[in-house]
C-alpha cells in the first residue's frame, strides 16, 4: 500500500468522525498550547533581564548600607545610612574600580513655571553616569568643579524634562527644588524601565554636594556626609569578584569591623538580577511540567481513541488482510492516524499558545518571547507522542486474524 493511499485512508478515517477527532485533539491542543506559551513568558523574562542588566550598566557593584548595631539598638540593612562621601573617594582609588559614585536621593516636588512634577532626586557625581553608561541628549553633565562647589545646576531624566518642559528645550531653564533655584544643564537619553519595574528616567540629579548642603542631606544633621548607597564599576567583568573583596577589604578596614558583622552589603546588579532570572525560570519549569503532563495526557486520550477505533473497525481490518493487506500496512494506517491526529494538535497548540503568550503581555504587562525552536520542538514533541502513544493500537491492529476479524461483523 503506497504511503498516499496510507495517508489519505487516514485523513478519511479522522474525517468520518469529527467529534471524536476534536475530543482527541483537545488533549494535545492544551499540552502544546501550555507548553509553548510557559516557554515563551520564561525566554521574555529572560530576555527583560538581560536587558535590564545592559540598561544599568555593565560591570556595576552597589554598596548598601548593612545592619547595625549601635548602643543595643539593631537596625534593618539600609535602616542607618552607614556609608560616606569618603568611603566613596576610597573606592575609587582602589586598582580594580575604574569609577565610584556616592549616591543620596529623595523624592521631592519640582517646580518648572507653571508646572510642577514629584520625582527622585539624586545627589551624586558625575562618575554616576560613566558607570550606569548614561548618555546626555542635550546639554552636559556637570563637572568636577561644580561638584566641589555645591553648584546649583540639574541633569534631568528623559520622563522628568517632559512633564516639567513639554516640548520645550530645558536646557538653561530654572527649576525651584524644595524652594532653591537650580539651573539645568542637560537632559539624559531615556532607560526605560528597570528590572523592578521603576520608571528610571523619572529622575533629576544634582552634585552630591549641593544635595549634601541643600537639599536631601540637610535632613541628616548627624552626618552631612553620609549616602544612601555608592556605585561602582569594575575595570572588566573578570576583575567583579576582586573588586568586591577589595571593596570589603576596604570598608571593613574604614569602618573597624574587626571582630563584628560588616555594616555593609556589596553586590553585583548582574547577581541581583540573576537572581531574579532563577526564580522567574524555577516557576517556568514548574509550569512547563504542568504542561508536560498535559500532553502525556492528551497523548493517552490519542491511544484510548485509537482503540476503540480499531474495536469499531474489526471488520474493516478483516476485509482488507483478506484481500492482500499485510499486517504491516494495517500498523502503518492507524500509527499515521495517531500521528497526524498529534501533528494536527501540535499545530493548533502553538497558535493557542501564542494567543495565550499574547494575553499574558497585553493585560499583565508580563514580557513575552516565542522563539522558533520553541515551536518546532513542541510541534514535533507532539508528533512524538503521537507515535509513542499510537503504537500500542497500531500494533493491536496489525495482529489481528482475518478470519476472527471478519466473524466480529
Amino acid at each position: 500500500m503506497r504511503r498516499a493511499d496510507t495517508l489519505r485512508a487516514a485523513a478519511q478515517a479522522l474525517f468520518e468522525n469529527p467529534a471524536r477527532t476534536l475530543l482527541t485533539l483537545l488533549g494535545v491542543i492544551i499540552g502544546v498550547a501550555c507548553v509553548v506559551s510557559m516557554a515563551a513568558i520564561g525566554a521574555g523574562a529572560q530576555h527583560r533581564v538581560s536587558e535590564a542588566i545592559g540598561a544599568f550598566g555593565a560591570n556595576v557593584l552597589v554598596v548598601n548600607p548593612g545592619a547595625t548595631n549601635k548602643d543595643g539598638v539593631s537596625s534593618a540593612s539600609g535602616g542607618e545610612k552607614s556609608l560616606t562621601v569618603a568611603d566613596a573617594e576610597a573606592i575609587g582609588a582602589l586598582t580594580t574600580i575604574r569609577e565610584a559614585a556616592p549616591t543620596d536621593f529623595g523624592k521631592v516636588q519640582i517646580v518648572a513655571k507653571d508646572r510642577n512634577w514629584s520625582t527622585t532626586v539624586n545627589g551624586t557625581n558625575v562618575g554616576h553616569f560613566a558607570i550606569r553608561q548614561w548618555k546626555v541628549a542635550t546639554g552636559r553633565t556637570f563637572s568636577r568643579e561644580e561638584e566641589s562647589s555645591a553648584a546649583k545646576v540639574a541633569v534631568l531624566g528623559a520622563v522628568a524634562a517632559e512633564r516639567l518642559f513639554g516640548a520645550e528645550n530645558p536646557v538653561g531653564q530654572i527649576v525651584r527644588i524644595l524652594n532653591t533655584p537650580f539651573t539645568v544643564i542637560g537632559v539624559l537619553k531615556p532607560k526605560g524601565a528597570a528590572f523592578d519595574g521603576q520608571d528610571q528616567d523619572d529622575v533629576a540629579f544634582v552634585p552630591i554636594a549641593a544635595a549634601a548642603v541643600r537639599l536631601i542631606g540637610g535632613a541628616n544633621t548627624v552626618n552631612h556626609d553620609a549616602v544612601a548607597y555608592i556605585l561602582a564599576s569594575a575595570r572588566s567583568s573578570d576583575w567583579m569578584e576582586y573588586a568586591v573583596d577589595d571593596i570589603t577589604r576596604l570598608l571593613r578596614q574604614r569602618h573597624a569591623r574587626a571582630g563584628r558583622a560588616d555594616d555593609f552589603t556589596v553586590t553585583t546588579a548582574a547577581a541581583a538580577l540573576a537572581a531574579q532570572d532563577a526564580s522567574t525560570r524555577t516557576i517556568a519549569l514548574l509550569l512547563g511540567a504542568v504542561a508536560l503532563i498535559s500532553l502525556i495526557v492528551g497523548g493517552i486520550s490519542i491511544m484510548n481513541i485509537m482503540l476503540v477505533c480499531v474495536t469499531e473497525r474489526t471488520p474493516e481490518i478483516g476485509l482488507r488482510l483478506a484481500v492482500g493487506a499485510r499486517p504491516r500496512d494495517i500498523a502503518r494506517q492507524f500509527l499515521v492516524e495517531a500521528v497526524v491526529l498529534s501533528a494536527v494538535g501540535g499545530v493548533l497548540g502553538v497558535a493557542l499558545g501564542a494567543v495565550a503568550a499574547a494575553l499574558v503581555a497585553t493585560f499583565l504587562g508580563w514580557p513575552v518571547l516565542i522563539e522558533p525552536q520553541t515551536v518546532i520542538a513542541a510541534v514535533g514533541v507532539a508528533a512524538a507522542f503521537g507515535i509513542a502513544f499510537g503504537w500500542y493500537p497500531a500494533r493491536r491492529a496489525s495482529l489481528l486474524q482475518p478470519v476472527a476479524a471478519l466473524r466480529s461483523r
